[in-house]
């Protein structure tokens, strides 16, 4: 390769978009979160809807680390992508 097509490649910019990022990481995090849950027996929706309206993460098994995983995402952070996904589908 010739120095031009490297500084071609060099210069080329890559976009990210913050709110794919931010929805992939909670789409993740919720997924992990609901495997450890039914891995436990719970309901994972219960437990969720429990968690996101009390803020009481022990509506949230420890098992797997779900517990830490799913308060390291603010509630509002959660609630937001679940609702712009839902309404993107209406």
């Amino acid at each position: 390769m010739d120095n031009s097509s490297e500084n071609k490649e060099i210069e080329q910019t890559t976009l990210y978009s913050i709110d794919e990022f931010e929805s992939s990481l909670v789409a993740s995090t919720l997924k992990e979160v609901c495997i450890a849950l039914k891995e436990k027996g719970y309901n994972e929706i219960n437990q969720l809807v429990g968690y996101i309206m009390s803020g009481d993460p022990g509506y949230i098994s420890s098992h797997n680390d779900a517990r830490i995983k799913i308060t390291s995402i603010e509630r509002s952070t959660i609630i937001e992508v679940l609702l712009k996904n839902y309404v993107s589908k209406l």
